[in-house]
C-alpha cells in the first residue's frame, strides 16, 4: 500500500522532475524521497539508503544524502511543490452562499521530557500536554482550506483570527465555545462569513458592554431549530481529524525525530497530503455504493 501511494505521488511530482544534473537534485526528487520516509514512518536518513527501496524503482540508484535532504527540505522550492500537490488534490472549490466551514485545533503531543525548545506545555483534550497543535479551517474536501502549526500554548483564538483572513466567498464558520469572542465574530463578518459558536457561559447575561453585531446574530440564530441543526455540522471536523490519524501511514503521535517547528510543519503537511490521496482514491468506491 505504501508503494502504491508513493507511486501515485511520484506521478504527480513528475512534471517538476528535471532529473539529476551537475550534482543537483530536482525538488521533485527531494520531495519524493521525503514522502518515502513519511509513508513508512521512518526518519529521512532511512530513506536515503538504497537498501530500503525496492530494486525496480529507478530513483534507488541516485538517492541524495541525508545532509542534502536536510538542506533542501528547508528551501522555498520544496514548499512551493508541496503547495502544488495541495492544489492538485484539493481540486477546484466553488464557494456558494451557503458554504459551511469549521474551525478547530488538534493537539500534537510529544513526551514530557522532550528537549525540543519550541514544544510548549498547554491544554489538550486530557489536560496539560507538551508539544504542538494543528489549527485548521475545513470545508468539504480532502484538505483544510487553511492551517497552521504552533506550540501547544498558542491561543486558538489568535490562530483562528489569522486563518479567517484567508477565507474566500461567504457562508458560515462553525466553532466550539473557545471561539465565542467578539473579535472573531468581527473578523469573520469582515470576510463575509457568519461565525457560529456555543456561548462560553450560556446562563450568563450579556452585560452592558459592547458586543459584535455578528455575535448577537449568532446567539439569536442558535436559539432556532435551523441554527441548532446547522451548528450540529460542526462535528464533521472531528471526523476529518479522526480520518487523518486512523489509517496506516496516517498522522500518529509525532515520532522522536520530528522536532522543532519547521520539521513538524513539513511532517504534518506530508501526512495531510497522504490522507487526501487516500480520500480521493476512496471516492469512486463511495460513488458506486
Amino acid at each position: 500500500m505504501e508503494r502504491e501511494r508513493w507511486e501515485t505521488l511520484y506521478r504527480m511530482l513528475a512534471p517538476w522532475d528535471r532529473g539529476w544534473f551537475r550534482g543537483r537534485y530536482s525538488p521533485a526528487v527531494i520531495v519524493a524521497v521525503y514522502f518515502w520516509a513519511v509513508l513508512h514512518d521512518r526518519p529521512v536518513c532511512w530513506a536515503c539508503q538504497a537498501r530500503h527501496w525496492p530494486a525496480d524503482i529507478p530513483l534507488r540508484s541516485y538517492l541524495p544524502s541525508q545532509a542534502t535532504m536536510s538542506r533542501r527540505l528547508r528551501q522555498l522550492e520544496v514548499q512551493v511543490l508541496m503547495t502544488a500537490l495541495d492544489e492538485q488534490l484539493r481540486g477546484v472549490v466553488h464557494d456558494s452562499p451557503a458554504s459551511v466551514k469549521i474551525v478547530d485545533a488538534k493537539p500534537l503531543s510529544v513526551g514530557g521530557y522532550s528537549k525540543d525548545p519550541e514544544a510548549r506545555w498547554g491544554y489538550g483534550v486530557r489536560g496539560l500536554l507538551k508539544g504542538y497543535k494543528l489549527f485548521a479551517i475545513w470545508e468539504k474536501g480532502p484538505l483544510p482550506l487553511c492551517w497552521r502549526i504552533g506550540p501547544m500554548n498558542v491561543s486558538e483564538q489568535a490562530m483562528a483570527q489569522q486563518m479567517i483572513r484567508q477565507l474566500r466567498g461567504s457562508g458560515y464558520l462553525l466553532g466550539d465555545k473557545a471561539y465565542d469572542i467578539n473579535k472573531l465574530y468581527d473578523a469573520a463578518s469582515a470576510v463575509q462569513h457568519q461565525l457560529l459558536a456555543d456561548r462560553k457561559w450560556p446562563q450568563a447575561g450579556l452585560g452592558s458592554r459592547r458586543h459584535s453585531p455578528a455575535r448577537l446574530r449568532a446567539i439569536a440564530l442558535l436559539k432556532t431549530k435551523r441554527g441548532r441543526r446547522l451548528y450540529r455540522l460542526r462535528t464533521a471536523i472531528e471526523r476529518q481529524f479522526a480520518g487523518l490519524t486512523n489509517f496506516g501511514g496516517g498522522l500518529a503521535p509525532l515520532p522522536n525525530w520530528v522536532r522543532r517547528l519547521p520539521r513538524v510543519k513539513l511532517w504534518v503537511h506530508a501526512k495531510m497530503i497522504i490522507n487526501a490521496l487516500r480520500i480521493n482514491n476512496l471516492r469512486p468506491l463511495t460513488a458506486r455504493a
